[in-house]
């Protein structure tokens, strides 16, 4: 698929980050888009965004809001982008959505790990079962997995315990690498690729505090401030001298530092992920820290965990552990 214009798209997570500048370069090609996410003024902003950059005469950028984990809100999405659109069939799938948290099966509670694996992992699932009858109706297609580095490495470093949103990951390489066989079989005209961002500049810590505690506002409450402790005492640190305003100090520090040190941005991240789909290859790596930890682990899978294959790593691509 070289050209996305006239095409069809539904983007889950337009509301920022990636799916933000997915849906607006996307939109800037001359694709209709329909966009979901949990939070109704993110993507208003993105509307707002495409619409000041100016969008073709008669083109259809549409959002709902929509849980990816919930498979009757999958569902309602995919019948209110079909009625919207006066469509039965779309030519691109982004399984974009996600959200950290629930790094420890210990320190954690179940509820915050299964929230992160259900939307990580399950929004993928469903999204594609849901869109697949529209996919098959085109006469192209292509499903776009949002995995990660942390599909083939489970780590963020040494101190910081990552199993929820890793294991999840790790699921979506394997369904994409697996659905390649599936769909050349029964459905040839549909394509597949998984991307694997590294470090991405985007409000992810931030984003997913707000969904682990089931809120939009920008102002940090009681359940995320009890989270963001459990998170903090999970690596190390002693909170008990921290008030609440230190707590949200160190939020506020952290959101900045992950935008701030990021060697991609999302917007160069959603121009390499569509590159790669027009180019037509499954494998889609998203930053130069993702290149060198792919070839890192190829090469020495064996100390892939040890703190000195992070140090190695991190100081070759310049990434700092989390304070």
């Amino acid at each position: 698929m070289k050209d996305f214009s006239g095409r069809i798209a539904v983007v889950t997570g337009g509301g920022s980050g990636m799916g933000r500048e997915l849906v607006r370069q996307l939109a800037a090609e001359g694709c209709h888009v329909a966009m979901c996410d949990v939070s109704a003024r993110g993507m208003a902003e993105t509307m707002r965004l495409c619409e000041a950059a100016g969008l073709p005469q008669g083109l259809r950028v549409t959002s709902f809001v929509a849980d990816v984990s919930s498979e009757p809100d999958v569902l309602r999405f995919r019948d209110d982008m079909a009625a919207r659109h006066a469509t039965d069939k779309i030519h691109l799938l982004f399984n974009n959505a996600g959200i950290g948290g629930g790094g420890s099966m210990i320190a954690h509670e179940r509820s915050e790990w299964e929230r992160t694996f259900n939307i990580c992992w399950g929004g993928v699932y469903l999204n594609t079962r849901a869109f697949l009858p529209m996919l098959r109706a085109a006469d192209a297609g292509h499903i776009v997995n949002t995995s990660s580095i942390n599909g083939f490495w489970a780590s963020v470093g040494p101190t910081v315990p990552h199993t929820a949103y890793a294991a999840a990951k790790f699921a979506v390489k394997g369904f994409s690498e697996a659905l390649i066989t599936d769909l050349r079989i029964n459905a040839p005209h549909i394509k597949v690729s998984v991307v694997m961002p590294g470090h991405i500049g985007t409000g992810i810590p931030a984003n997913s505090l707000r969904v682990q505690a089931g809120s939009d506002a920008d102002e940090m409450d009681a359940t995320q401030i009890a989270q963001t402790r459990t998170r903090l005492i999970s690596m190390g640190r002693d909170v008990a001298a921290m008030s609440d305003d230190d707590i949200r100090a160190v939020v506020a520090k952290r959101a900045q530092r992950f935008v701030e040190d990021a060697p991609t941005s999302a917007a160069q991240a959603a121009t390499i992920i569509l590159d790669g789909v027009k180019a037509d290859r499954w494998r889609i790596l998203v930053g130069p820290d993702a290149a060198e930890i792919d070839r890192r682990v190829r090469q020495d899978p064996e100390h892939a965990y040890e703190e000195s294959f992070f140090d190695s790593f991190a100081a070759e691509v310049g990434w700092r552990l989390p304070r």
